[in-house]
């Protein structure tokens, strides 16, 4: 019964706002049209003011997918990026329950002191400020009561609404709803889980210890469970207060740069990266030193996090440094290399289609280039050359606009291309190049050492379970070729063909 009147309320939210004009069948209905409001108000507007009226976490839906700027058009993109989390805090008295609940012991027992004014309040929880009983200074977040199973109600309204659309429209499908909606939840399912959250926030604390450039809170484990997350307390100003930090002396120039190197050490040293680096989850710490200092960022909210393969990494390295160069068949080249465009498409058209997107741009003063931008309409073109773009770069394209635009507010004049161009030509120097190629072999040394004295017998043992016979044909096919060239490559090739049969024996 809640679940019916919550779906009568989220469609009379949706007739008022006239949201079915976003789907082409239902777009032109009188009917329909009959019930909506402001009918003078953009689309996107009313989507977006739509989302704001049905709560919390249709705002957080909202946000979402205003990063799959892939699927959505840019003037839905861009009002959608405007939804503000603000959420009223939840009492004190159910704050305390809750923390009192999951740690096993009363407030007084776990903390010198706890402020029962929360901080901050968001859809998901919220945060209080306290001290442990040894004195650390503390920020205490906490989960919403009963907000799983809020959340579980309107994901299933969505799944719903995610699968109406694919039936009744059929450009539903390309847009893939349900795919959006199943992300979501998978999204959410991380930040419900508060463990997850601090051990993402240990993990990059680690990856910048001792670092300048970045500040993360420590993590107090003991005082962790699934509801509750108890961290350092980190004193710092917001980022978005420029003013008050160029009156504090930071160089507020060598920031934004600090900015872009925190972001492409983050994606291509660790392939571990904060995903949620909006203006709130940013303050600057400010240290003693020189009048001008840089100052130290701080990083805050883990829930959202992305990861990247080494294969992703390459890819993306390759695409920067060509686009730095101009270099479009290098572009093209490295989506196919990577998997991601069909074996079929001409390189040549793939290239051309590239340029078409990146020659207007070019033809800008460096300055006035938003690197975000460019990697979006790259995005667009891909698709259609049947590119499937991976989710993970979705995620990396969001957090490349959000450090781009951060950067731009604290130094309009910031040159991406310039502070990123040297940073990632090391990296592909120091993984591509000569360099990368003796880490490697350092690096696989003991697996070789371990594996080679093995080699002869489990070459015999895959050999011998070759029913078919067909591994025995092409190795002895193989040594007839290598004998025919000379000796070196004949001992090459027997090299290899263990290698291929150690390979087909772990796949046995």
């Amino acid at each position: 019964m809640r679940r019916l009147i919550r779906f009568t309320r989220i469609l009379a939210v949706a007739l008022r706002f006239g949201l079915h004009e976003f789907i082409p069948p239902l777009a032109h209905n009188r009917l329909l049209g009959w019930f909506c409001v402001d009918r003078g108000e953009p689309g996107a507007v009313r989507l977006r003011r739509a989302l704001e009226t049905l709560g919390p976490i249709f705002v957080k839906f909202g946000q979402m997918l205003s990063t799959r700027r892939d699927l959505l058009p840019t003037d839905v993109a861009d009002e959608l990026a405007r939804l503000q989390d603000q959420v009223p805090p939840f009492s004190s008295a159910e704050a305390a329950a809750e923390i009192e609940r999951a740690l096993g012991k009363p407030l007084e027992q776990a903390f010198a002191q706890f402020d029962r004014e929360p901080v901050a309040s968001a859809s998901i929880a919220q945060v209080h400020l306290g001290a442990l009983n040894d004195g650390s200074e503390v920020a205490v977040k906490v989960l919403r009561p009963g907000v799983e199973a809020a959340i579980g109600r309107d994901v299933l309204l969505l799944e719903t609404a995610a699968s109406f659309m694919e039936r009744i429209w059929a450009e539903g499908r390309r847009l893939k709803p349900r795919e959006v909606v199943a992300e979501f939840s998978r999204h959410l399912e991380e930040e419900l889980d508060l463990l997850r959250e601090a051990a993402n926030a240990s993990q990059l604390r680690r990856n910048f210890e001792d670092s300048p450039l970045l500040a993360v809170p420590l993590v107090h484990w003991d005082y962790c469970t699934q509801r509750v997350m108890v961290m350092q307390r980190m004193r710092g100003t917001p980022i978005s207060q420029v003013d008050a930090l160029r009156a504090q002396g930071v160089d507020i120039p060598a920031l934004a740069r600090a900015g872009v190197e925190i972001f492409f050490t983050q994606v291509f040293r660790d392939g571990f990266f904060h995903a949620d680096m909006h203006p709130g989850n940013i303050f600057v710490e400010i240290a003693p030193g020189p009048e001008r200092v840089r100052g130290r960022y701080i990083a805050l909210d883990f829930g959202i996090m992305g990861t990247l393969t080494e294969t992703d990494k390459n890819y993306l390295a390759q695409n920067f440094v060509a686009f730095f160069n101009r270099d479009y068949r290098r572009v093209a080249q490295a989506h196919l290399d990577a998997g991601w465009v069909p074996a079929e498409t001409r390189i040549d058209q793939f290239e051309s289609a590239i340029r078409a997107v990146c020659e207007p741009i070019f033809a800008r003063p460096l300055k006035e280039i938003y690197f975000g931008k460019l990697l979006l309409r790259l995005f667009q073109t891909s698709r259609r050359f049947n590119v499937e773009v991976q989710p993970q770069l979705v995620m990396l394209q969001k957090t490349l606009l959000n450090i781009e635009g951060l950067g731009r507010q604290l130094d309009p004049d910031l040159d991406l291309w310039t502070t990123a161009k040297p940073f990632l030509e090391r990296w592909m120097d120091e993984r591509i190049g000569w360099r990368g190629l003796a880490q490697a072999l350092r690096r696989e040394a003991p697996t070789w050492a371990q594996t080679l004295p093995q080699l002869p017998r489990l070459a015999h043992r895959a050999l011998s379970e070759d029913r078919s016979g067909a591994l025995r044909i092409a190795l002895e096919r193989l040594g007839r070729e290598a004998v025919r060239r000379n000796r070196l490559l004949a001992l090459l090739a027997a090299i290899a063909a263990a290698a291929l049969a150690l390979q087909i024996f772990r796949l046995l």
